[in-house]
């Protein structure tokens, strides 16, 4: 009787787990899911802008065209590709950055997204930019998907 009680418990255990990946996935049929699995160490120099709220790093040889980590508030970070999630990627689909708004320099592109959020600014039927998790722990930014 134990053996079919511990059984009946783990197969409910199983089931009723979540997989937090969920809230990241957008199914956008133009961007792919590259690998991502960065440990960015704040205390070299070339991390700095992260250690101040506000302030991000763009990392031009991750993700597809890139990845933007922008720093919120010290705990929450936010990272997102900069390959315009509503086109192929192309020659011109890498985003340019200013501000907190990313912008597709493509010349029949008007896109521009919120680098905290993600979202569109005009469009909310438009993809919102590719996210990665973004963890602090310690004096790490852990970006992964």
């Amino acid at each position: 009787m134990n053996q079919k009680f511990a059984l009946f418990f783990a197969i409910i255990c199983l089931i009723s787990c979540k997989n937090d990946d969920d809230s990241l996935r957008d199914d956008n049929p133009y961007l792919n899911d590259p690998i991502v699995n960065l440990n960015i160490n704040l205390n070299l120099p070339q991390y700095d802008p992260l250690k101040f709220p506000g302030n991000h790093i763009i990392l031009s040889q991750q993700g597809i065209r890139g990845i933007v980590i922008y720093n919120v508030n010290n705990e929450l970070y936010t990272a997102f590709d900069l390959s315009d999630p509503n086109h192929l990627p192309n020659q011109c689909s890498a985003m340019t950055i200013e501000g907190i708004i990313a912008s597709c320099p493509c010349p029949a592109d008007d896109n521009e997204y919120d680098i905290v959020t993600g979202s569109h600014k005009t469009n909310t039927s438009a993809y919102p930019m590719q996210q990665y998790r973004a963890r602090r722990s310690g004096n790490f930014v852990e970006v992964t998907n």
